[in-house]
């Protein structure tokens, strides 16, 4: 796949790129680079109410088709999109799991009941969502899901524990992956739940990081009730259901994530041109390392948009890019600030500090590179799959 512009596309980037020039302005104007990763405390306030001007404008759900409330944009238009979007250093969405991982995974999977009931107020940020996966014992092998869900009346009770769960302190509603078959094991007996989150039987705890932020937290649920008419997909069929909204996850949006990858790149490479630092060979030689990585990067990401032959194997591959990538930046950024990166200024924690201490996690939350390299030797490469206990 390749992203040059047709006449239609070319218009498209022009009028998303004058939209954000005429519209991130005023009260708005003052949130241009704020949240993202290890950030989602800066002004989430206002940055939903930027979503929600977003959303009447018509420019959230942009791949959703029509009849569902998007836009129903060309791959290579939401590509526009989320690049424009980064280049314009627009303000962190509040809705990423809401409108890129759930809103597909019930109009793929979801009754016309579902679709009606949460859609619309998904497209407008009227209920924000999380993601009920991980849990101690199975943070990313998600196939030791202990959770449970248990039918009464009409009624689901879950009971059990999730953690590394962002926003969830936000959250209205978290889409769960439980075990509604007792004695089931593995990928079986899983279902895929739509639970709310204001309720009795629900207690949430953040997690706080090393930056000193807590958008990660535990959630507990200790008979928290759902209706029974809220699993997407099958009763049982779950782990098919959460395999899908996993791809969706992995979607356009990481064309997005790459613009803002090189902003911090070009950033780095300022910072080691002002400093000096830019004259050992050593440091350069990693500089241009990284530009050549994320070049890569690109092409891999465009090619799969495209190619869904290999099994979701794309996917691990273009996570275990991206997240060494982005924890190396950390690092070259700790080498070039010098022992002055050491030191933690009186207004707290600098960019780079911050992303050298947020991206340790880089390879651990969204799927471990041991899971994504045991998805690649199995699926891919045909290699014995791993012994589970």
């Amino acid at each position: 796949m390749t992203c040059d512009p047709h006449d239609d596309d070319a218009s498209f980037r022009a009028e998303i790129r004058a939209w954000l020039a005429a519209n991130l302005t005023g009260d708005f104007a003052a949130l241009r680079g704020k949240g993202g990763p290890g950030r989602e405390h800066e002004a989430f306030e206002a940055r939903l109410a930027w979503d929600k001007h977003l959303s009447a404008a018509g420019w959230t759900c942009l791949g959703w088709p029509v009849e569902h409330g998007g836009r129903g944009a060309t791959i290579t238009q939401q590509v526009i999109f989320h690049e424009e979007y980064a280049r314009a250093d627009a303000p962190h969405r509040v809705n990423h799991l809401g409108e890129e991982l759930l809103g597909p995974t019930l109009i793929a999977f979801g009754t016309a009941a579902q679709q009606q009931r949460f859609l619309p107020r998904i497209k407008d940020l009227d209920e924000l969502w999380c993601q009920g996966y991980s849990e101690p014992g199975a943070g990313s092998d998600l196939a030791a899901v202990s959770t449970t869900a248990t039918r009464v009346g009409d009624e689901w009770s879950i009971s059990g524990q999730k953690v590394w769960t962002s926003l969830a302190h936000v959250a209205d509603w978290c889409f769960v992956l439980a075990r509604t078959e007792r004695g089931a094991k593995g990928h079986h007996g899983l279902s895929y739940l739509l639970v709310p989150m204001k309720q009795d039987g629900v207690d949430v705890r953040p997690i706080v990081q090393l930056t000193g932020t807590a958008e990660f937290n535990e959630v507990f649920f200790d008979d928290a009730r759902t209706a029974a008419d809220l699993v997407v997909g099958a009763v049982g069929d779950g782990w098919r259901v959460a395999m899908g909204t996993l791809g969706f996850e992995r979607g356009v949006a990481t064309l997005g994530q790459q613009v803002g990858f090189r902003r911090e790149l070009d950033a780095l490479v300022l910072l080691a041109r002002e400093s000096g630092a830019i004259a050992d060979p050593v440091l350069r030689d990693r500089l241009a390392r990284a530009h050549l990585r994320l070049e890569v990067m690109r092409a891999h990401a465009l090619r799969t948009l495209h190619n869904t032959a290999a099994e979701g194997t794309e996917a691990s591959v273009a996570k275990l890019l991206w997240a060494h990538w982005h924890r190396d930046l950390g690092e070259l950024a700790m080498q070039i600030r010098g022992a002055a990166g050491m030191v933690e200024g009186d207004g707290g924690l600098d960019q780079w500090q911050r992303l050298y201490l947020f991206s340790r996690a880089d390879t651990i939350y969204g799927g471990s590179d041991e899971v994504q390299r045991n998805i690649i030797a199995e699926r891919q490469l045909g290699l014995p799959r791993e012994v589970r206990a």
